[in-house]
């Protein structure tokens, strides 16, 4: 086949499976195969493809018919301008995330040390660290393979974090500057509702914020305070309806300065306060 009718004919299998960026995640798919980009489809259209890159194009869109992720399938995914390496065991990370970074980059001096609660895939704490100079980072997450997979990042991105693998602060025996926190949020009754793409393939430890959707909020908030610096900042990305809920809880733990910043979407994502 031709480059266009590999592309044509994911496209049709997509659109056929419901897939609602059909057209993107075709073309997407095809240049990840073929080490192309958008411009090929339009200049190049009629070169054929190897047989080989035609068998791996169209294993790719039978997956992804069937709702596994676009970055699942090609392994990675870009974060503030870094790449990631992800796979089932981390959560995707996504662009709302970046406004939790942005923030945490501005209270960030030389010398100071940033703790990531929760870490996953390790892009918050690798892409602060990749801003800032002179600042040590360490993360922990209770998922040894999300760990595992964070140590790769870190790595690939040649950036140096000291990862553990800890339930919240169990193995935590430091004081930190800054806290920074994308825990799981998701009311355990929204997750059936959720995409087939987030509920079936991404891990579900990394969603389930238990019965209200706050509960990693109120252990980390209450816990952190044994570590933090004085005047040392908490941040959080949390979902869309919980600013008032987090800031609250912030508030009442003795947190000064507490406020909520949204995103591009105007919905509230990030909550911050002192210590």
């Amino acid at each position: 086949m031709t480059y266009r009718e590999c592309y044509e004919k994911g496209c049709l299998a997509l659109q056929t499976a419901g897939i609602e960026e059909a057209t993107l995640d075709a073309r997407l798919l095809l240049e990840a195969v073929c080490g192309t980009n958008r411009n090929d489809l339009l200049v190049h259209g009629e070169q054929l493809v190897t047989p080989e890159a035609e068998e791996k194009y169209l294993g790719w869109i039978g997956q992804r018919a069937e709702h596994i992720p676009l970055q699942q399938l090609t392994g990675e995914q870009d974060f503030m301008g870094l790449t990631f390496a992800v796979n089932e065991h981390v959560l995707i990370p996504r662009q709302d995330t970046e406004i939790l970074v942005e923030e945490a980059i501005q209270v960030m001096r030389p010398k100071m040390k940033v703790l990531d609660m929760c870490t996953g895939s390790g892009c918050i704490i690798i892409s602060i660290l990749h801003n800032v100079e002179g600042v040590k980072g360490y993360a922990v997450d209770i998922s040894k393979q999300a760990v595992n997979v964070a140590k790769e990042n870190a790595k690939l991105n040649e950036v140096p974090v000291l990862f553990e693998r800890s339930d919240l602060f169990e193995m935590v025996t430091e004081k930190f500057d800054v806290i920074v926190s994308n825990p799981p949020y998701i009311p355990t009754d929204v997750i059936p509702q959720l995409m087939p793409e987030v509920q079936v393939f991404e891990p579900i430890e990394a969603l389930d914020g238990k019965e209200d959707g706050l509960y990693f909020y109120r252990k980390i908030v209450e816990q952190s305070k044994d570590y933090l610096n004085s005047g040392g900042s908490l941040m959080f990305e949390i979902g869309y309806d919980q600013g008032k809920d987090v800031s609250k809880m912030m508030t009442d733990a003795g947190f000064s300065n507490v406020c909520v910043k949204k995103d591009l979407a105007g919905n509230d994502r990030v909550v911050t306060g002192m210590l």
